[in-house]
């Protein structure tokens, strides 16, 4: 490989890797503030925080890759116009279109990495971590109530124990607050039994009293009752996306069937791969300045035309989901004509306009 290569793709590499862990830390803080709410709301078992965190972020890779590739050859080939070393390179007859080796060094396998990601890891990792989530509250131990703290339930309401034996199912010292409309229910018990009766969790409060009555305002519409046992439905984590939707399939699965929301899906796990090749060609062109021109107005333009490609990536997936799109026409209108502008843009750079006649 000659040296000039070598440089140039060690360049782009180095770039397009400091913008992916950039933008990956970002992402990160996003989706760990999306689990502390679930979690907060009683969706999540907080014992599965790590691992969702890193499931989760194996979905967002195809989303994150293409702009981590956009932005690092911006930056990456900024630099170079902006030291003077495209100068130099294009006085030695090196020009835009030598720049395809390198890139295609670097492009590819980030191409590579899009597509495994879109197409099997991504959908893996998501159905994984559903899958964790629906086992872990039909897990009675760590489906949310937990010794010695007040827990969140899904609906609505708080519960409380104070003591829990090793198999989650004995319970000491239990307290339990639920909302229903205009009316709160608080009932208190000093032992209780939970399980499970077809599927649902019951929690058995054994020797307790129960006070009902208006949830806010002043009101004497109040009920005290003293039971031996009340057994209490307790809500599950809110209905959790079934694991055969759409997004949860292998892609194998989704190109044997012909419903609407599965090749919907099908197209949203196309798109990415595609529109990081558009993206990778049009930042050789954006990326053109003089030695001391400003790049902030690239960076701009260039991250609008990543949010612009992705919302209509998001709303085309939509509308062949809703009907609203032939399902023959796909995501084509959007990835083919974003390819064609940037192949165009990519031959046109550094072309020198011929100069006109005076005659």
């Amino acid at each position: 490989m000659p040296k000039l290569d070598r440089y140039l793709s060690a360049e782009f590499a180095r770039a397009v890797l400091a913008a992916l862990v950039v933008l990956g830390m970002v992402s990160l803080g996003g989706v760990f503030a999306d689990l502390i709410g679930e979690m907060a709301r009683g969706k999540v078992p907080p014992v599965l925080l790590l691992s969702q965190l890193g499931l989760r972020l194996l979905g967002y890779l195809p989303l994150i890759l293409p702009l981590a590739l956009l932005l690092g050859l911006l930056l990456a080939i900024g630099r170079l116009y902006r030291d003077s070393e495209m100068h130099v390179l294009t006085a030695l007859g090196v020009g835009p279109r030598r720049l395809l080796r390198p890139l295609a060094l670097v492009v590819l396998p980030t191409l590579v990495t899009i597509a495994l990601c879109s197409l099997w890891l991504g959908p893996w990792a998501n159905r994984l971590a559903r899958g964790m989530v629906v086992e872990a509250n039909r897990n009675l131990l760590v489906a949310g109530l937990e010794p010695g703290r007040f827990t969140p339930l899904a609906n609505g309401g708080v519960a409380y124990v104070g003591d829990m034996s090793s198999d989650g199912t004995r319970l000491a010292r239990v307290f339990l607050y639920r909302e229903r409309g205009a009316r709160m229910d608080v009932a208190t018990a000093r032992d209780g039994v939970l399980y499970r009766d077809a599927g649902a969790r019951v929690l058995a409060l054994l020797d307790g009293f129960r006070v009902e009555g208006p949830a806010a305002g002043p009101a004497l519409d109040y009920r005290l009752m003293h039971y031996a046992r009340n057994e209490i439905q307790l809500p599950d984590a809110d209905a959790p996306r079934l694991l055969d939707a759409p997004e949860f399939q292998p892609t194998a699965t989704l190109l044997a069937s012909t419903a609407r929301p599965e090749r919907a899906e099908l197209h949203w796990r196309i798109a990415p791969t595609l529109l990081a090749l558009a993206f990778a060609l049009l930042a050789v062109p954006l990326a053109r300045s003089a030695p001391r021109q400003s790049r902030h107005g690239a960076l701009l333009l260039a991250f609008l035309a990543y949010l612009l490609g992705v919302f209509l990536m998001m709303l085309g997936t939509q509308w062949l989901a809703e009907g609203r799109l032939p399902l023959a026409l796909g995501l084509w209108w959007l990835v083919l004509p974003m390819l064609l502008v940037g192949a165009l843009a990519y031959a046109r750079d550094g072309r020198v306009a011929r100069p006109r006649s005076n005659r």
